[in-house]
């Protein structure tokens, strides 16, 4: 069936249309005085609020879905589940969500890199859902959703001036444990899985190049966090300007 009349696009629609409802919701919460203050770090703390969401819905799902179904461990192109499959659905409609409030929002130059991320991700989270194939590599890619509840905390606690309390401080190194299981380890996981599909003209070889690239942000990323909350001397002071993973 041709992927226009596909019907996973109700599905995708249908979490898009969600996460649109549940930043709604999320924004009538009421404000910390710190945040409050600028109209930047108040967009910033409901795109976050709406990234937490997300991510203990996904991350959990994801963890589920491996216990329910192992041998996406192993047959990561041909494994597939049910509850994979929305689970792919749901996490790309998040993805088109929050692409859609950068970019509405006017945040494209400041989030840029979250862009460039969130259209990787769709790219290759399509090939699941349009034609079924890797759903198991989707499922194992959104085990980082685990270690994105620790970085949420971590960015809302920044935004909010908030480096000072002991959460903040035992935090920052849940989540650099919580990084490397949940982040690290499965992305070089599934690059040596895909550099199989070298030389070959196949999907196998797209979603190769997407990790590949994926691989080079999130090493970026890591710097970043090491010398953000580890070496903060190295760390030239500014202002929160942009919506950066791991500012």
């Amino acid at each position: 069936m041709p992927p226009l009349l596909h019907p996973a696009l109700p599905l995708l629609l249908g979490a898009t249309l969600t996460f649109r409802a549940l930043r709604r919701a999320l924004s009538r919460l009421p404000l910390p005085a710190h945040v409050r203050a600028d109209p930047l770090r108040t967009w910033r703390w409901h795109n976050l609020l709406v990234s937490f969401a997300h991510s203990i819905v996904s991350g959990i799902w994801a963890l589920l879905c491996v216990w329910q179904t192992p041998e996406i461990l192993v047959e990561i192109e041909t494994a597939w589940s049910l509850s994979g499959y929305l689970l792919v659905c749901f996490s790309a409609g998040y993805f088109i969500h929050d692409s859609v409030d950068i970019v509405v929002s006017r945040q494209t130059r400041a989030s840029w890199e979250y862009l460039v991320h969130h259209l990787m991700a769709m790219s290759a989270f399509f090939s699941g859902i349009f034609w079924n194939s890797f759903v198991g590599g989707g499922v194992l890619t959104l085990l980082v959703e685990v270690s994105n509840i620790f970085l949420t905390i971590r960015m809302m606690m920044k935004i909010n001036n908030a480096q000072h309390l002991l959460l903040y401080r035992v935090n920052k190194y849940v989540n650099l444990v919580m990084y490397f299981l949940f982040r690290l380890a499965p992305q070089a996981y599934l690059t040596h899985f895909f550099l199989h599909y070298w030389g070959q003209r196949t999907l196998g070889t797209f979603l190769l190049s997407i990790l590949l690239m994926l691989d080079v942000m999130i090493l970026t990323y890591f710097s970043r966090l090491l010398r953000s909350d580890f070496c903060p001397e190295r760390v030239p002071s500014q202002q929160h300007k942009g919506k950066f993973l791991t500012e």
